[in-house]
């Protein structure tokens, strides 16, 4: 039944997203999650640590976090089994809160809207929001190419692989892949305090994002089959063949690659996170790079696309299987 849940997740998600007044009265998982994080970096990672000592400490930690996460779903699982038909809807709305369609098409959306109606300083308060690169630094492309990239990445860490996680371990399996998302986005930075003892974190949550980023660039390619064409989605897969590899990720150049065949741009090239420039190549360097809000809408309208094929292929597998 796990399929079944999913697809309905998927689609409350797609529809309703996160309830904003239901957070408001308690914490939302992932809120839970990022305390169990901080305890363990503060336990672990002191500054009177060796970096040998702090690598061993965050791996334990990382080792912990997701054994606790492991045992809540499974706890959490063994409760909705009991309640039966209640039980199973209360799961189809978990698992949609550890999904993020909506809330990043929105996010996303939100630039476009914040460029036209408030110009450069509209879109860059609003970038700020999903992205870590300095929105000063940004011009109109700048935050139009920043806001797609966030796009096809989250498309991948916040959609495809819970999803898939979910699918094959079920509660566990996605509670797992949350905390491991989770303190990667918080312990995993390549600074001196978190280099190493953030070292398994970011490196275990690679891994767990493998299989989601190369399926959710197959996704974008179909999807550009029925929203920008066959010789879109030709360029499309292409481009992620020739240059995901390109990207300082292991997975992120995957969807990212595929939006910017799919839509003929740009992407990546040189950022600046925290004043420093991060230079990398650009994905479909030649594609067009004077990217512009109608540009960011087209991307939300192939996200929504790829979404519909995920939905599409997991309830095929229920059907079939």
């Amino acid at each position: 039944m796990h399929l079944a849940i999913l697809v309905l997740a998927l689609l409350a998600d797609r529809f309703i997203g996160d309830p904003d007044w239901l957070w408001e009265k308690i914490s939302h998982p992932v809120v839970i999650f990022g305390a169990a994080i901080s305890a363990a970096d503060r336990i672990g990672n002191k500054e009177t640590n060796s970096d040998s000592i702090r690598r061993r400490n965050g791996l334990i930690s990382i080792i912990l976090l997701l054994f606790l996460a492991v045992v809540a779903g499974v706890m959490l699982a063994r409760l909705f089994a009991v309640l039966g038909v209640v039980g199973f809807f209360l799961e189809v709305g978990v698992v949609a809160v550890f999904l993020a369609q909506k809330s990043l098409a929105d996010h996303v959306t939100n630039v476009a809207s914040g460029l036209r109606e408030g110009g450069l300083a509209g879109g860059r308060e609003a970038v700020s929001l999903i992205v870590g690169r300095d929105p000063g630094s940004l011009d109109e492309a700048g935050i139009c190419r920043a806001a797609i990239e966030s796009l096809a990445e989250n498309f991948s860490d916040g959609v495809v692989a819970p999803a898939f996680w979910y699918a094959l371990f079920g509660l566990p399996g996605i509670f797992a892949y949350k905390m491991l998302n989770t303190a990667d986005s918080m312990i995993a930075h390549k600074n001196s305090r978190y280099l190493h003892f953030g070292w398994a974190a970011a490196n275990l949550d690679d891994l767990a994002n493998w299989p989601a980023s190369r399926l959710s660039a197959l996704l974008i390619v179909i999807a550009a089959t029925f929203k920008t064409g066959w010789r879109a989605a030709t360029r499309a897969f292409n481009v992620v063949l020739r240059d995901a590899a390109l990207h300082r990720s292991p997975n992120a150049g995957w969807p990212e690659g595929a939006m910017a065949g799919a839509l003929g741009l740009a992407l990546a090239g040189e950022r600046v996170y925290g004043g420093v420039a991060v230079r990398e190549p650009l994905l479909n360097a030649a594609g067009k790079r004077e990217v512009n809000a109608a540009d960011v809408e087209a991307a939300v309208g192939l996200f929504h696309g790829a979404c519909t094929g995920l939905v599409v292929l997991f309830a095929a597998f229920f059907v079939l299987f």
